[in-house]
This record gives C-alpha cells, structure tokens and sequence, in this order.
C-alpha cells in the first residue's frame, strides 16, 4: 500500500509505517495527474517499465495499491529497504 502526499516539492519515498510506504508526490490530485506521476516513479525506482506499474485500488484516494508485475516480493522489499536506509544516514 501506498499513502500518497502531493504537492509536494518532489516525488520521493519518504518511510515506511504499518505496512504502507509514504511517498511526497509533485504531481496535483487533478484529472490523475498524482497518479501518473506515481506510476512513474515506482517503474523507475523498482526498475519496471510503466506497463507493469498498475493502480490496483484508491483511484481518488490517499491510500492507493499499486501492483508491479515482473518483479518478486522480495525484489520489491530489498530496494525499498536500500533506498529507507540510505535516508537514514
């Protein structure tokens, strides 16, 4: 699950609480704007292409599922664990 925050300054991870990733999205809440620009960001970031980057759940919502096809769980949580302990330092 993701917790998206627009409008922000830049897209980036910021941490991980109960189970759901927040994540500062630039992109504004309109005509899915927020939504593509977070679709691009998790492709580039768990090194997917777009096409297997889907928004599962939370179209118009804050808490959102996404699904990345051609990638493990444990694929998935080793990046997020390198990018969550490389902002610790």
């Amino acid at each position: 699950m993701v917790l998206a925050v627009v409008r922000s300054s830049r897209t980036e991870i910021v941490d991980l609480h109960q189970e759901r990733c927040r994540i500062k999205v630039k992109g504004a809440p309109v005509d899915g704007e927020a939504n593509a620009e977070l679709t691009g960001f998790l492709a580039k970031t768990f090194g997917v292409p777009k096409s297997k980057v889907s928004l599962k759940q939370g179209q118009t919502s804050r808490q959102k599922a996404f699904l990345l096809r051609g990638l493990d769980y444990g694929q998935a949580v080793e990046i997020l664990d390198g990018i969550l302990n490389r902002k610790e330092r």
